[in-house]
């Protein structure tokens, strides 16, 4: 298949998917959720061994791209559910993958650019890096990415991180167990590439089976939340806040937030 938005290659049992936008910081559209869909389907039932995330340019990914956002006023209530609904399913391929997946941070991961970049079984970052859940800055809901946030850092950590918008850096992301090491920038690839060795020198049955059991746990709670979460998504695409957050994004002004 040929992709626009991502760059997909492989070599000694390692796909590495290369966000490709660095134009615009590498910023998420549907088309590139579809394409990572696909890429990550095809890692799952290809001959990879371990799969790599990684971006182009300065940025891992900043998120939606508000630009296309602005078209989002003339979306029907079914469109708005279908948005929602891909990217809940870009989300559940990343997290029960049945390959290991690394995420490789090296620039700004920010809003559902640091759900894909924590999701992942392991997660390196260059210790500059910043993360941040910054939606209520813009009048959005943070939503798909909560149910992933609190299963991994606990309900009062999250409640910090998604009501605060705050950005936080890679050692206080490493602290509460959303980064697993802090790498310096220059040593940050070699160091995922010795990693995706040690895990391809285990069983890939053992370690699908160990990912597959994992996600049996959390998979009655994550489905209600995940129900939740595209509902709440879907409708904050029509609330007040939002339109004039994302029009005060692009104007590059301060947002009037309604009552």
């Amino acid at each position: 298949m040929s992709y626009k938005t991502i760059l997909v290659t492989e070599e000694d049992g390692i796909k590495t998917i290369m966000l490709n936008r660095p134009e615009r910081r590498n910023a998420m559209t549907p088309e590139m959720q579809e394409e990572l869909i696909v890429a990550l389907e095809k890692a799952a039932a290809g001959r990879c061994r371990v799969v790599m995330l990684t971006g182009a340019g300065d940025a891992f990914c900043a998120g939606l791209d508000l630009t296309h956002l602005q078209a989002i006023a003339g979306k029907s209530q079914a469109e708005h559910v279908a948005d929602a609904e891909r990217v809940a399913r870009l989300f559940r391929i990343l997290y029960e993958l049945p390959k290991p997946t690394i995420a490789v941070v090296h620039g700004p991961a920010i809003a559902g650019g640091t759900g894909l970049a924590t999701i992942c079984d392991f997660t390196l970052a260059a210790p500059g890096v910043k993360f941040g859940f910054t939606e209520v800055k813009i009048g959005f809901v943070p939503a798909l990415v909560s149910a992933f946030l609190s299963l991994q850092v606990g309900e009062k950590h999250a409640r910090d991180l998604l009501l605060s918008g705050r950005l936080f850096s890679a050692a206080e992301a490493e602290r509460m167990g959303l980064v697993n090491e802090v790498v310096a920038w220059e040593e940050l690839s070699d160091r995922a590439v010795a990693l995706a060795e040690k895990l391809k020198a285990n069983s890939p049955q053992s370690m699908a089976a160990t990912k597959r059991l994992m996600a049996a746990q959390n998979r009655a709670w994550l489905d209600s939340a995940m129900e939740h979460a595209m509902t709440a998504n879907a409708e904050a695409r029509a609330m007040q806040d939002f339109h004039e957050g994302v029009a005060a994004f692009l104007e590059k002004r301060k947002p009037v937030w309604g009552k």
